[in-house]
């Protein structure tokens, strides 16, 4: 890839509109050229095929997803794993985010299939599953956790959200998602109360999550392409 960080940060910013757009089935490296100004020649130059450039995408994604979660390692426990559960919430009319998980969802099905995709995928799962189990190990530690399995609750809590949000989008429009805050908001809350609350050391309470979200989307180190990102990793199957 040419050596420009922007260059680079430019091709993968059009891939994520392009599967925005497209959807991962019938996207194509003109849908990717046509979204980030760069011709498709170019594009054939640095990636040889499509399957290429979404693993150097999917690459992009879980390493930009590392390093704001290392950014943030210092904040408070409880705070951390408030925001955390914010990352996967979403209402039903985010239409473009909507559609940006549609297609990692079609991408996640390559995973069984395609072994380069499946460990940027599996990569992406322990990332997912080490932060939250970081996050309890430190707050056990400060002493605002009880001691649990770190390892056994951090997978509970994913795959709790992981699966809210594949329900969301495979049934946009269905029964009660089609209302309100949405289906992956119910399931954050209630994951709060249930897996996160009894986690909590007498005298301990948490942040409001509507306070979690609001404090990610005004995070001024992130762009919304940066948040689609980090979606990104967050949409990726345990």
């Amino acid at each position: 890839m040419s050596d420009s960080p922007s260059a680079a940060a430019e091709i993968m910013d059009g891939v994520y509109s392009a599967l925005r757009a497209h959807g991962y089935a019938d996207l194509t490296m003109q849908d990717i050229a046509d979204e980030c100004s760069k011709s498709k020649s170019l594009l054939h130059y640095h990636y040889d095929t499509k399957e290429d450039l979404l693993v150097a995408f999917l690459d992009y994604v879980v390493t930009d997803s590392e390093e704001r979660i290392a950014a943030r390692a210092d904040d408070p426990p409880v705070d951390r794993l408030v925001q955390f559960v914010g990352w996967f919430v979403f209402a039903p009319d985010e239409a473009d985010r909507e559609a940006f998980h549609i297609a990692l969802l079609e991408l996640r099905t390559q995973g069984p299939f395609n072994e380069r995709i499946r460990e940027q995928l599996a990569r992406s799962d322990r990332l997912l599953r080490g932060t939250v189990a970081d996050i309890l190990a430190d707050g056990i530690e400060a002493g605002v956790f009880r001691d649990v399995d770190v390892e056994e609750t951090a997978a509970l809590l994913v795959a709790t959200l992981d699966g809210a949000r594949t329900r969301q989008i495979t049934l946009a429009g269905a029964e009660r998602d089609a209302e309100g805050d949405g289906y992956t908001r119910e399931v954050a809350e209630a994951a709060l109360r249930r897996i996160v609350g009894p986690l909590l050391a007498d005298g301990v309470e948490l942040p409001p999550l509507d306070d979690a979200i609001e404090a990610l989307r005004r995070d001024p180190d992130a762009s919304e392409n940066e948040r689609q990102e980090a979606d990104a990793a967050a949409d990726e199957p345990e």
